[in-house]
């Protein structure tokens, strides 16, 4: 059960986490807790499933690779491929969704080729193929969730970054895993203490970082009737609806993605998450309406179940 204190550490702080050598403590200056208190209480949130990690949310492709891919899995076997597809550290997200290609999942590997590696070794064990999808272009990409009205704050869109060193992508790697639950958790990467939080201030301003906080597990408190949405968008015109979604308060989550033809010829997503079905296929209804989509042609895909969820893996 989920109380006044847990609500207010969970909805409060997925972004903003205090880059200081005591952020619980930090924390519990704005509420009823000590910083045990707060710990604790990150440590159930983690323990009811509620949470997965405190952590950066890195940009896309900033550490590493990554691509999301799909599969057609036929029905008897789908329970047995997604535990397959999910045994690889590389895979993290891999839900079930409606439609014929039913399984899907987000790969990263320390490189490309690495990627690569993977989705070949996926194809080989399963006997299936994987479409891969690669990210061409983000609209919106935060894993923020906002309890009280599923809104996050939109940040302009930024150009190409500088690609991180050798030795900041393996502490951005670690740190993407999660920081402890302990008093000085930017103490735990055997680094000076203030390089770390140095690192995270200056890749928070330059966008390298969307966000610092609680990474929310939605389906356990009720959000599952969460849709993707797809879009075959002439790619003249796929830019500016793109943004036009992104701008859009039910949207969680926009971006451009790689054909993968003749298999799959959507390069724009979204996402819309609810609780309810009949709620969430209304707002996509207002979406394709209200942003010029209402003729494109597009594929709704709700999600089944959640055979993993974890934070990505790039070793």
């Amino acid at each position: 059960m989920l109380d006044a204190n847990g609500f207010s550490l969970l909805n409060a702080w997925q972004r903003g986490f205090p880059l200081v050598p005591r952020p619980y403590a930090e924390i519990a200056k704005s509420s009823a807790l000590d910083e045990d208190g707060v710990i604790a209480g990150f440590g159930q949130l983690q323990s009811q499933g509620l949470i997965d990690r405190i952590a950066p949310v890195f940009r896309p492709n900033m550490v590493g690779a990554s691509t999301l891919a799909a599969m057609a899995v036929p029905a008897e076997r789908l329970d047995t491929v997604a535990l397959q597809v999910s045994s690889h550290a590389g895979v993290n997200h891999n839900y079930e969704r409606e439609g014929d290609h039913n399984l899907w999942f987000v790969a990263t590997a320390p490189s490309a080729a690495a990627l690569q590696d993977l989705l070949s070794r996926i194809e080989r064990e399963t006997g299936l193929k994987v479409l891969g999808l690669p990210l061409i272009e983000e609209f919106h990409i935060d894993l923020g969730f906002d309890l009280q009205d599923h809104s996050v704050p939109r940040a302009a869109p930024q150009g190409p970054l500088v690609p991180l060193s050798g030795p900041e992508q393996r502490l951005a790697a670690r740190l993407a895993a999660g920081l402890p639950l302990t008093p000085r958790p930017f103490a735990a990467f055997e680094l000076p203490e203030a390089l770390v939080i140095g690192a995270l201030e200056r890749w928070l301003a330059a966008g390298v970082v969307r966000r610092i906080g609680a990474v929310v597990r939605h389906r356990p408190l009720g959000y599952e009737a969460n849709a993707m949405v797809v879009w075959d968008v002439p790619d003249e015109h796929v830019g500016d609806a793109g943004r036009r979604l992104a701008a859009d308060a039910a949207v969680t989550l926009c971006y451009r993605r790689a054909r993968a033809l003749p298999d799959w010829p959507y390069n724009l997503y979204c996402m819309v998450h609810g609780r309810e079905r009949a709620r969430v296929t209304q707002v996509i209804e207002r979406l394709r309406a209200q942003h010029e989509l209402a003729a494109v042609p597009h594929a709704v895909l709700f999600s089944k179940r959640c055979y993993s969820q974890r934070a990505a893996h790039y070793g």
